[in-house]
């Protein structure tokens, strides 16, 4: 049996963060991640700016990476009229790949550990967590759930939003692409959206969330592309001009929006593991980081002070309210609103009309920096 201050379940965006938030404090942690890196992910791979301060508080050398930097938004309809604004922050286009890649090196060059098998069981007893995998058991008095939108843990933990039926699916390939590296697209079309933005490498990232009932009627992923997707001009132009660099696309399934807890059998849950915002709000990944950070800045005076757990968890569930929930039912109501064609021909105008109107929505799913 091994023994560490915190153990993080996942080793994705937010768990990475937390796990070098908590080394530079001075403590163990271990990360379990059942994957190999690097690898791509299904992701827009567009960061806000509003995490910036704090990836550098971590000394975090992000323009290492070669990172795209965006300062535009267009918007258009599945009718392919579109509009373009300024981003209020601006943000950062880099790809999971890259990304991870680097702060799991970071993790193991500060110290921590990381090691890549499949957690199967979470036990917590007398103020100690018991993390099994297939081959080891592991103690420690904090523990973190960051592995994702959906596993088998949430199963475990005998979690609400796994039995509610999920109809979406998301897909992602880097192209080759003549596409301006300062801005990010996001095209309507019937049953979903897609996102465009470039990463490092001259790389263009296209991933879009569609819903299953407009997908089934398809064969296959191209044939949907090419009469749903395209149907939108603007998408139908991208499309035309991209090379794959893929030998196909990454595809997952099932993806859910109900709401989660911040806080299960006293695990601190982070990231999409918490509660996932929509992703044609594009602020998912700053959203996963801002998570670590405010998971972290409530176990630390825990393990210092010796504290009260329930305390630190009510902490920890505040602040996370405060700052996401609002954000996360924003992006519910407009993912809703894309989703009722006709409601959406009649509402979606009104961002031609009122110019100011698209920005002020961008800030209602941002943050502020941190």
């Amino acid at each position: 049996m091994k023994k560490s201050e915190v153990l993080i379940l996942g080793g994705g965006l937010a768990g990475l963060t937390a796990a070098l938030h908590l080394l530079k404090k001075g403590y163990t942690v271990t990360v379990f991640e059942k994957n190999e890196f690097p690898k791509h992910k299904v992701c827009g791979e567009y960061i806000s700016n509003e995490v910036l301060p704090y990836l550098k508080s971590l000394d975090l050398a992000i323009e290492s990476l070669h990172p795209t930097h965006s300062k535009q938004l267009t918007f258009s309809l599945a009718s392919g009229k579109s509009i373009t604004c300024d981003l209020p922050l601006g943000g950062f286009g880099v790809s999971r790949y890259t990304l991870d890649h680097y702060l799991y090196r970071e993790v193991i060059k500060r110290g921590g550990t990381v090691l890549h098998e499949k957690v199967i069981d979470v036990f917590f007893d007398d103020e100690i967590f018991t993390i099994t995998t297939l081959k080891s058991v592991h103690i420690a008095k904090i523990a973190i759930g960051a592995y994702g939108k959906r596993s088998n843990l949430d199963v475990k933990l005998d979690r609400s939003f796994p039995k509610e039926s999920s109809n979406w699916l998301a897909a992602k390939a880097h192209y080759q692409l003549d596409f301006p590296d300062n801005l990010v697209g996001l095209h309507h079309f019937k049953g979903g959206y897609c996102g465009i933005s470039k990463v490092e490498n001259n790389r263009v990232n296209i991933c879009f969330l569609g819903n299953y009932e407009t997908f089934k009627e398809y064969k296959d992923l191209k044939e949907y592309q090419d009469k749903v997707l395209c149907k939108n001009p603007n998408l139908k132009a991208i499309f035309k001009d991209a090379l794959m660099q893929f030998e196909k696309p990454l595809v997952i399934s099932q993806i859910c929006f109900e709401s989660k807890t911040t806080i299960e059998n006293n695990l601190l849950m982070i990231g999409d593991t918490a509660g996932l915002i929509h992703p044609l709000c594009g602020n998912g990944m700053a959203m996963a980081i801002h998570s670590a950070k405010l998971a972290c800045e409530a176990i630390i005076p825990f393990l210092e002070e010796h504290g009260s757990r329930k305390k630190m968890e009510e902490q920890y569930k505040a602040t996370w309210n405060r700052n996401f929930k609002t954000r996360i039912t924003t992006g519910k109501w407009l993912g809703y609103l894309l989703q009722q064609e006709r409601l959406a021909t009649l509402v979606m105008p009104l961002l031609f009309r009122v110019p100011n109107l698209l920005p002020w929505i961008i800030k209602k799913t941002h943050g502020t920096p941190l």
